[in-house]
């Protein structure tokens, strides 16, 4: 592999930071944004939980079942025999009985509709129906919770690869390097400029190279594989990442400010806190009344009881109210119980903007600990060029040891790792503040894939009286 520009130990910034980013390749390369977008897309995790608010949304209709009537028919038939004996006064000779048999064989049909409303629970429907909709509500902000978290996977595996790909590069580079300065070292002693001592330390030095390349190149499979795993797809040539510190607020205390407010996680928080709280009231209604209506409708063809009835039908219309007065205590046992749970999840509410604030001064600090950072890895390697340069100068008078130049070399690729290292960290945390603020999302990003949209599903099932295919199909 070979890098545009790489002359092998002329540098600045832009060499070990950028140039060694940029492959002698056709100009189509993998991107950042790209792969965001196909993480976004392809992702397992991201479209498990996608699946899981869609049905959450189906709570919703569940709920709203309580407002609607209860309907259901039944039919019932057979063959029968009946055979019924009576015993009657006789009116021809008094004091005496007469008997008379009725028998016979018929075929009874008889069909139905049951209708039940029930009109008023104590609010138990209103309230399930309002507690299912923060349900929904708590499933969208945790779905947005994972599609921060997959992003910045995406984010780290990407920067990842690239950092180790320049790494390895750097460390081939190195070996090279130390090769020809063994075969230097070699040649000046065959001349008698060195002693063995020398020509060891050059062998030496070529050997831990060849490890640093081998722990480099194992370094590189494990981004390989990571990102396979996060963006679903091999990765080719990758272009350079750049960081997105313009999407995150100007100062820390912007930045807590918005955190503690839209950051997905405490806004799961809050509705899990709406959900309990509506939980304590749905509990609650089973201590009130309960009013419905039932009507009901038969038609009877024959009778199961008489061989003399030929048809018949009963029609009603009942109304029935229901006062719980003692139920064992388990309703007072529940109302207890939904209470706790609410005081759970209000001291839960506290503890994710808690960790909020935690995450977002942490990922400023590093944020700036990065572009610090770089300013002083960019200052090292010039010193470390400087240095091996007057080194090796000085090695040819006779006043440096070959020891003193590969101890300059290595210093010198030590910086230039640390320039790529801090310039992957650089990128990875303006990606984790604007997680942390709660701004990472394709829409902030700008990047070029349909966004999925969690009111969709919900709008299509919300209302829906009946039909077991979901709107896709299935």
């Amino acid at each position: 592999m070979r890098l545009v520009g790489c002359k092998p130990w002329a540098g600045t910034f832009v060499l070990a930071a950028v140039i060694c980013w940029v492959w002698l390749a056709p100009a189509r390369a993998d991107t950042l944004e790209g792969a965001l977008s196909l993480a976004y897309r392809n992702n397992p995790s991201l479209n498990a939980q996608r699946a899981a608010v869609r049905a959450t949304d189906e709570n919703v209709p569940q709920a709203l079942s309580g407002y609607r009537p209860k309907i259901s028919v039944n039919a019932n038939g057979g063959e029968q025999t009946m055979s019924t004996t009576s015993k009657s006064p006789s009116s021809i000779v008094p004091g005496t009985s007469v008997y008379s048999t009725l028998a016979g064989y018929n075929s009874p049909i008889s069909a139905g509709i049951t209708a039940t409303e029930t009109l008023f629970n104590g609010f138990q429907t209103a309230n399930r129906t309002r507690q299912a909709e923060s349900q929904v509500l708590a499933a969208r902000a945790n779905l947005r919770n994972t599609e921060q978290s997959v992003l910045l996977s995406a984010v780290t595996a990407y920067m990842n690869l690239l950092r180790d790909t320049a790494i390895l590069d750097l460390q081939r580079r190195n070996v090279e390097v130390l090769q020809e300065q063994l075969r230097q070292t070699r040649d000046r002693f065959n001349v008698g400029e060195v002693t063995r001592t020398d020509v060891a330390q050059a062998e030496s030095s070529l050997a831990q190279g060849r490890s640093a390349v081998l722990t480099a190149e194992a370094n590189y499979k494990a981004s390989v594989a990571t990102y396979r795993q996060v963006i679903g797809v091999e990765p080719s040539r990758l272009a350079p990442g750049s960081p997105v510190d313009r999407f995150s607020p100007n100062s820390l205390a912007a930045a807590i400010a918005a955190g503690t407010g839209i950051n997905p996680s405490v806004t799961l928080a809050q509705y899990n806190v709406d959900a309990a709280l509506l939980a304590v009231k749905v509990a609650e209604g089973a201590l009130y009344p309960t009013l419905s209506v039932t009507g009901n409708f038969t038609q009877n063809w024959l009778s199961q009881q008489s061989i003399s009835v030929m048809n018949a039908y009963n029609a009603s219309v009942i109304g029935t109210l229901s006062v719980p007065i003692y139920q064992g205590g388990a309703e007072y046992s529940a109302i207890r119980q939904a209470k706790e749970t609410l005081g759970q999840r209000r001291l839960d509410l506290d503890t994710a903007r808690d960790q909020a604030r935690q995450t977002i001064v942490q990922s400023w600090g590093l944020l700036d600990a990065a572009k610090a950072n770089i300013e002083a890895t960019q200052a090292q390697v010039q010193a470390a060029e400087i240095a091996l340069n007057g080194v090796r100068e000085e090695a040819r008078v006779g006043q440096r040891t070959t020891l003193d130049v590969l101890n300059a070399q290595q210093v010198l690729v030590n910086a230039r790792v640390a320039v790529v290292t801090a310039q992957h960290d650089r990128v990875v945390a303006s990606y984790t503040l604007l997680a942390a603020v709660g701004r990472l999302s394709p829409q902030v990003l700008g990047l070029r894939v349909p966004t999925y949209d969690a009111r969709v599903h919900y709008e299509q099932v919300r209302d829906s009286w009946l039909g077991v295919r979901t709107p896709d199909g299935r």
